[in-house]
């Protein structure tokens, strides 16, 4: 019985790892299709890197949703 509970708590973990990934991926594709890809230099410009956070937190949140702007 013990054993069950922990392949069950495995795999759940296990997809929910992979759901994650997914939304990652689908955050990536959808800013690499809209050119907003952030430069991998960082800018000294605090707003810019809270404003590039800020868009891809909506847009991960909007994939796992399933909404399309």
């Amino acid at each position: 019985m013990l054993k069950m509970e922990t392949a069950n708590v495995a795999q759940s973990l296990n997809q929910e790892n992979m759901g994650d990934y997914v939304a990652q991926l689908q955050l990536h594709m959808t800013l690499q299709a809209r050119n907003l890809v952030p430069n991998l230099t960082h800018s000294g410009d605090p707003r810019q890197q809270l404003l590039q956070e800020t868009q891809a937190t909506v847009e991960k949140l909007a994939s796992r949703q399933g909404i399309s702007f």
